[in-house]
């Protein structure tokens, strides 16, 4: 039986910084806003695939959670899709939020 209870006792063991908390944060936030763009637009996984040249079984396991994505990767995922990635100072994002 694990000696973890919930999530929170897991985040107090793994110790993350307040810096590495953000990006994760960021990270699930970029992967939620690629498979969101998919959805949109009407494509599944295998279609994007073909679009994209990401091989589908690397697809979803980025929309899974299971595989981080290089930027490259993202960039190859949005760019058929009419989309692309920003970079934007991080005060303006809380702002938006």
């Amino acid at each position: 039986m694990s000696k973890f209870k919930n999530w929170k006792d897991v985040k107090k063991e793994l110790k993350f910084t307040p810096q590495e908390e953000e990006e994760m944060k960021l990270e699930k936030e970029l992967i939620e806003a690629t498979i969101s763009v998919r959805k949109k637009s009407k494509l599944t996984q295998r279609a994007l695939s073909e679009k994209s040249g990401v091989i589908q079984p690397s697809i979803a396991k980025i929309e899974s959670f299971t595989r981080s994505p290089q930027a490259t990767t993202l960039i190859k995922l949005l760019y058929p899709m009419g989309y692309t990635i920003r970079v934007v100072p991080l005060k303006e994002i809380k702002k938006l939020k």
